[in-house]
C-alpha cells in the first residue's frame, strides 16, 4: 500500500493502521480510502486481531479531502466513483475502532474520526467541517453522525460556517473520550485498546453493534435486538470461561470462542 500503513508489532491482539500522505497532510483521496478499506477488512477478518487503532501523525490526522482531485467533477463522475461504498466499509468494521486525533481532522477527517467507535485526542487536534467554504457540503457523513455527536445547534454552526472546534470544545460536546499531552496520545489510544482486546472478542463484537443500533432503532426495537445478542452469548466458550473465572477468584482467559 502506498498511503497506509499496517502495524501489529505493539500487541498481539491491536492492529495499528495508520494514514501516511506526510506531506498532504493525510488529505483523503480515492486510493487512500480504497487502502484503508482494504486495511480494515483484513484485521476485520484476522481472528488474533481484536481492536483496531487508526492513526494520522502529530500534525494531521487528516486534512480533509484532496481537493485537486474533486475540482473538476460533475455529479455523475461523483456517483461512478461510488466513494460511498468504500466509506460503508470503514463504518460497518465489526471489531472496535479507536481514533488516534492529533492536529487537524478536517472535513473527510473529521467524518473518518467520527466513523470510528472512539476517539482519544491529543491537546493540539481541531475538529471541523470546512466543506461550506468551497462551495459543498460534507458528504461522508458529517451532517448525521455531528449532529447527534454534538447536537442540532452546535452541527448547524460548524457545518454552515465551516468554523473548526478544538480538543477542550470537543470534550465539552462529548465528540471525544478523552485528551492528552501530544507526546502519548497514540500511547493512550493503545491503552483503551489492550483494555477492550482483554475482554471476550465475541461479547465486545455484540456490544458494538448492539450500541450503534441505538441510533437507528426505537427504543423497544433496540430492547429486542439487546437482548438478542446478549442471548446468543450462552453460546460461546467466552461466557462460560467469564462466569467461572467470576466464580473462581480468578483472571479470564477468553479465547474468542
Amino acid at each position: 500500500m502506498d498511503f497506509i500503513k499496517v502495524s501489529k508489532d505493539q500487541s498481539p491482539h491491536i492492529a495499528l493502521i495508520e494514514l501516511n500522505r506526510p506531506k498532504e497532510f493525510n488529505a483523503i483521496n480515492l486510493q487512500l480510502l480504497t487502502e484503508l478499506s482494504q486495511a480494515l477488512k483484513e484485521a476485520d477478518d484476522d481472528e488474533e486481531i481484536r481492536v483496531i487503532v487508526l492513526n494520522g501523525n502529530e500534525k494531521a490526522f487528516a486534512a480533509g479531502a484532496d481537493i485537486k482531485q474533486l475540482a473538476d467533477k460533475g455529479s455523475i463522475e461523483m456517483m461512478k466513483m461510488d466513494l460511498y461504498s468504500i466509506w460503508s466499509q470503514i463504518s460497518s468494521t465489526k471489531k472496535p475502532v479507536i481514533a488516534a486525533v492529533s492536529g487537524f481532522a478536517l472535513g473527510g477527517g473529521c467524518e473518518l474520526a467520527l466513523s470510528c467507535d472512539m476517539i482519544i485526542a491529543s491537546e493540539t487536534a481541531q475538529f471541523g467541517q470546512p466543506e461550506i467554504k468551497i462551495g459543498v457540503m460534507p458528504g461522508a457523513g458529517g451532517t448525521q453522525r455531528l449532529t447527534k455527536a454534538v447536537g442540532k445547534a452546535k452541527a448547524m454552526e460548524m457545518v454552515l460556517t465551516g468554523k473548526f472546534i478544538d480538543a477542550e470544545e470537543a470534550l465539552k460536546y462529548k465528540l471525544i473520550n478523552k485528551i492528552v499531552p501530544v507526546e502519548v496520545y497514540l500511547k493512550e489510544a493503545f491503552k483503551l485498546a489492550s483494555e477492550i482486546s482483554a475482554m471476550a472478542p465475541i461479547a465486545v463484537r455484540n456490544a458494538k453493534e448492539s450500541i450503534n443500533k441505538s441510533y437507528e432503532l426505537g427504543l423497544t426495537e433496540g430492547l429486542s435486538f439487546e437482548r438478542k445478542n446478549y442471548n446468543i452469548l450462552y453460546s460461546t466458550d467466552d461466557q462460560k470461561e467469564g462466569m467461572n473465572a467470576f466464580i473462581e477468584k480468578r483472571k479470564p482467559d477468553f479465547k474468542g470462542q
